[in-house]
């Protein structure tokens, strides 16, 4: 099922009566979620997301713009007149029922042409626990399940309907982190398995690049930028995508352009063709470092973190907006012992350029 949000937007009132101000949680967000697809609603606290999806779920109205589900304009539809599947990021599982009877509660509430016979929900039901591989629980309460097993019960009952869209908020927020990826892969492959469009809201970097076909990153209610999660990553459009998206994160630099060559501190480090001169910020990717004796960037050497088949260089540089520098390498280049300083050549395409007062991307040709 196709969704398309066009000039969706939401306004909560002030809650300060004396300013009057209103709070836009969502403005203008204008995007098409693709058939089959998962998408990554990606963004920190408070940037409007888990809005956008309850807009999309119907459990909020928008301020203005519109919904559509395929050809329907769902906008002023009811949520239970949506056809969609909600997981929410604390399981909302009723405490006094099993498993089997958690997930047969959507059913049971069908009316109408909808309505199923007992054995067609029992069957339906236990298709969608085996789904999520708890069909051996269906006896279980909650309370005696783990943080994980309950999850897959929530996501069970949200797809024992066939949902036309599937909406998660935040699934795995409440799960330690070797549950975490399990569980993110689990959610990977029953989307895969059920062909449901998934809008998967997250405020975790790594865990929206690893799952989503395409991510939206968001910001104060505004999308920044939207594409698949390597070509975001590749190609971000402004400071902030470049900050929110990387692990390690991006170091960012003051830098200046004179000449055509990008300058950090008293050093030029790179040529960047076709650039005015003008103060910059500069974005350079940990993996963006090559290590080079005789490299035109200079930072003071303060440790080597071996990593197995990587190793990273924490050093420091006077022109870096970050406390320290990080620099993945290939843990067969060899850091001179004793070494004060250490030397790089930079990777053009692993280095970004940014307007000082707008902070959008400034763009030159990777030779």
């Amino acid at each position: 099922m196709k969704v398309v949000l066009q000039n969706l937007t939401k306004v909560f009132p002030s809650r300060d009566k004396k300013s009057g101000k209103e709070v836009v949680a969502v403005n203008d967000f204008t995007f098409e979620i693709p058939d089959g697809k998962l998408i990554g609603l990606l963004g920190p606290s408070g940037c409007g997301k888990s809005t956008t999806l309850y807009m999309i779920s119907g459990l909020q109205k928008p301020t203005g713009g519109k919904i559509f589900f395929g050809e329907d304009d769902v906008t002023e539809l009811t949520t239970e007149n949506r056809g969609i599947g909600l997981v929410f990021q604390n399981y909302a599982l009723y405490p006094h029922m099993t498993v089997k009877q958690n997930i047969l509660f959507p059913l049971q509430n069908l009316k109408g042409e909808d309505k199923m016979s007992k054995a067609e929900m029992l069957e339906r039901a236990h298709w969608a626990a085996k789904l999520v591989q708890i069909d051996d629980l269906m006896d279980r309460k909650p309370s005696e399940m783990s943080g994980g097993q309950q999850q897959r019960v929530a996501i069970a009952r949200a797809l024992v309907k066939m949902p036309r869209v599937l909406l998660l908020d935040e699934p795995l927020s409440n799960l330690d982190a070797r549950l975490r990826l399990q569980t993110r892969e689990e959610i990977r492959r029953i989307q895969r398995e059920t062909g449901i469009t998934t809008i998967f809201v997250t405020h975790d970097q790594e865990e929206a690049m690893s799952i989503s076909d395409m991510i939206v990153v968001m910001k104060l209610g505004v999308v920044q930028q939207t594409g698949k999660p390597q070509e975001v990553y590749d190609n971000p459009t402004n400071l902030f995508v470049a900050k929110f998206l990387g692990t390690p994160p991006i170091n960012v630099f003051a830098g200046s352009v004179k000449g055509g060559k990008l300058y950090l501190g008293k050093d030029a480090v790179l040529n960047v063709p076709g650039v005015a001169d003008q103060e910059v910020h500069v974005g350079i990717r940990p993996e963006g470092f090559e290590l080079d004796p005789n490299g035109p960037m200079i930072c003071n050497l303060n440790s080597i973190e071996v990593m197995g088949r990587d190793s990273s260089v924490v050093s420091t540089h006077d022109a870096s907006q970050n406390p320290v520098v990080r620099s993945i390498i290939d843990a067969d280049n060899k850091v001179e012992e004793g070494a004060k300083t250490v030397r790089f050549s930079l990777k053009p395409h692993k280095v970004f350029l940014f307007h000082k007062e707008t902070e959008e991307r400034i763009y030159f040709e990777v030779k």
